[in-house]
């Protein structure tokens, strides 16, 4: 069977697609309907998604989503809609591309009941999950892009999507969003980093999206087992320390760290405390990239995965 991916479509086809129907591309386990006449969205898509497939027109699609330029005196404006609703405030029109970013996460996170999904960087070594919850400023998206970029396999800096009747934690992978100085510090470790549109003056500083390494992308459908829990904080100035925490105070903070927790109650805490069961679980603060780089590279599976 021959794969169509992004990268195989013109810049004429591409932005025929998106002015029209839209471009389906499929983003395991989600397939999304893209549409947008704004140039950036297009630039965006074209640097990003270029390994990612591009599904018939007449495909299904779990979300149809747009991002449309609107005049809001005194400036042009863009929106992000899903099937023709506006669930936010219009941004400036250069945040196209990041808006359409933050919408798909949106669209996730509000609207797919079937994952319990966890507000966490996912990665993956040897066919088992680091998931690293916390919350914004903790570094870790630079942490996350840092080690997708040293022998890890990206799964998703933002979304673990965790299927409660396998304990398996599935992919979402997508661009890694890096903010203000973090942008230049993955781009001077990596050059051969490939990063989409710049916005400048956000709500969270200046903002760019990191191109998922190509072999991430290919594994895109392969879920794995939790084996480590690491929570991250970005501390200037210190030395990297991997400090082992209680697995209680882990899964109240693993719950705080789930959007639909509340909605599916007694399935998310088993599912949860599966993943705790299963787990090492740390704090870990760092100020280096090359030594938080080292440390994970060291730390050990867990005692009964090890056996497995």
């Amino acid at each position: 069977m021959i794969r169509t991916t992004l990268a195989s479509l013109s810049n004429t086809e591409l932005n025929r697609r998106l002015w029209n129907a839209g471009v389906l591309i499929r983003i395991p386990p989600f397939a999304f309907r893209i549409r947008s006449q704004i140039p950036v969205v297009a630039s965006g898509l074209a640097r990003l998604y270029a390994d990612y497939d591009v599904l018939a027109d007449n495909a299904f699609a779990d979300f149809h989503v747009s991002v449309d330029a609107v005049r809001r005196f005194p400036r042009a404006l863009c929106t992000f809609r899903l099937d023709g609703l506006e669930p936010f405030t219009p941004l400036a029109l250069d945040e196209a591309f990041a808006f359409l970013e933050w919408g798909m996460n949106w669209c996730v996170t509000s609207h797919c009941h079937t994952f319990v999904t966890i507000h966490s960087a996912v990665l993956e070594r040897e066919g088992r999950v680091l998931l690293m919850p916390a919350p914004p400023g903790s570094g870790k998206s630079t942490l996350c892009a840092a080690l997708a970029l040293n022998g890890w396999r990206l799964m998703s800096d933002e979304l673990g999507l965790l299927d409660p009747s396998t304990g398996l934690v599935f992919p979402s992978t997508r661009p890694v969003s890096l903010k203000n100085k973090s942008i230049d510090i993955i781009r001077g470790m990596a050059y051969q980093a490939t990063f989409g549109p710049v916005a400048y003056d956000t709500m969270k500083g200046t903002v760019a999206h990191m191109r998922p390494p190509a072999t991430s992308v290919e594994r895109s459908s392969e879920p794995g087992l939790p084996a480590w829990l690491i929570f991250p904080k970005y501390l200037a100035g210190s030395s990297a320390q991997l400090i082992q925490r209680p697995k209680a105070a882990s899964l109240m903070q693993l719950a705080e760290n789930s959007f639909n927790y509340n909605v599916l109650g007694k399935a998310a805490f088993d599912a949860l405390g599966s993943v705790i069961e299963r787990s090492d679980c740390y704090d870990f603060t760092y100020s280096r990239l090359d030594e938080a780089i080292a440390t994970f590279a060291k730390v050990p599976l867990p005692d009964d995965v090890a056996d497995d």
